[in-house]
């Protein structure tokens, strides 16, 4: 959307009457972001969503993601409002909504930038686990066609599509996740979409929220930092004590079900979520062919063999 229509929003959204600079801000594929500056308040995020995603593969999401994604921003700020940014305003018809300004760095850019904290990790794992806790067994209110969207559909079935040899593991973990219904799933739990905080994570970005399995979550988050343990090999270490402090704290507050079954369920995800990371909708960026064909080869070895807990997964993750 145009800068002007935009401002033309937020003032009839009753947040601004006279000026405002809007800065966009980078690092999404799925939506418009900007940084609102508005005098004499304090920042705020405006964010819209896309109907058509900014990757390579011809990606199409319905645009109501967006009432999705503060649906799910207001249940979690019920549990605890230090784990999210706080909505200010929203307009379901242009599918636009107003976040506060968060202060602090991206966990992502920390990583990068070698500042990596085991402890950190474990007290996002132990808050998202809060997080399924809090809300497990609830009533399904989120729309699961959204999910499939954002997730099943471009990451599962697509690798599946292009990868036959695998495709029966993968369409088979497709029709699982899309069928469970256990607690309130963010959908997108990526050092990107976490805000570092002091000594928590604010959590963002949670567009393909659903009541599905939770074990999707844990395994999603895991799978970026291993990634990372090849592309940014010289905190390898490092990346590799956050992924097992992070899923360790996850599984001691597991409480709805036997966390055993969950570490199952996430080693056969983070296996097929590898494998997406190549052959999906959404490759990772900083994958090239050395490491894309390290990666491809790890994750068909794992859907080759039977399901590992995930703690095994990653005690035997070797570096690259």
């Amino acid at each position: 959307m145009a800068e002007r229509e935009t401002i033309a929003i937020l003032r009839r959204l009753g947040i601004a009457d006279g000026d405002v600079k809007l800065t966009p801000l980078s690092g999404g594929v799925s939506c418009d972001v900007w940084r609102a500056d508005i005098p004499g308040q304090a920042p705020l995020v405006v964010k819209q969503a896309l109907p058509k995603l900014r990757v390579a593969a011809d990606w199409r999401a319905p645009v109501a993601r967006a009432e999705n994604e503060v649906a799910w921003l207001r249940r979690v700020a019920a549990i605890d409002p230090a784990l999210v940014p706080a909505v200010v305003a929203t307009s379901p018809a242009d599918h636009l909504f107003v976040l506060g300004w968060c202060d602090g760095p991206v966990w992502r850019d920390e990583l990068v930038a070698g500042r990596v904290d085991p402890a950190f990790a474990g007290r996002l794992g132990a808050d998202l686990a809060r997080i399924h806790t809090a809300t497990a067994g609830e009533p399904g209110r989120y729309d699961p066609a959204l999910f499939d969207a954002l997730r099943i559909a471009p990451f599962l079935r697509y690798a599946a599509e292009r990868v036959p040899v695998a495709a029966d593991v993968l369409i088979a973990l497709a029709d699982d996740l899309a069928t469970r219904r256990i607690a309130l799933v963010h959908g997108d739990v990526s050092p990107k979409n976490i805000i570092v905080a002091g000594d928590h994570g604010l959590f963002l970005d949670a567009e393909p929220a659903v009541y599905g399995d939770p074990a999707f979550d844990l395994a999603f988050c895991t799978t970026h930092l291993l990634l990372k343990t090849i592309w940014l090999a010289e905190h390898e270490a490092a990346l590799h004590a956050a992924a097992a402090t992070f899923v360790d704290r996850y599984l001691a507050g597991v409480t709805w079900e036997a966390p055993e079954p969950l570490a199952i369920r996430a080693g056969a995800l983070v296996a097929a979520l590898l494998l997406a990371r190549v052959e999906g909708k959404s490759p990772a960026p900083y994958l090239n062919d050395r490491t894309g064909a390290i990666v491809r080869a790890r994750a068909l070895a794992l859907l080759a063999r039977p399901p590992a807990p995930l703690p095994t997964i990653i005690a035997q993750w070797e570096p690259a």
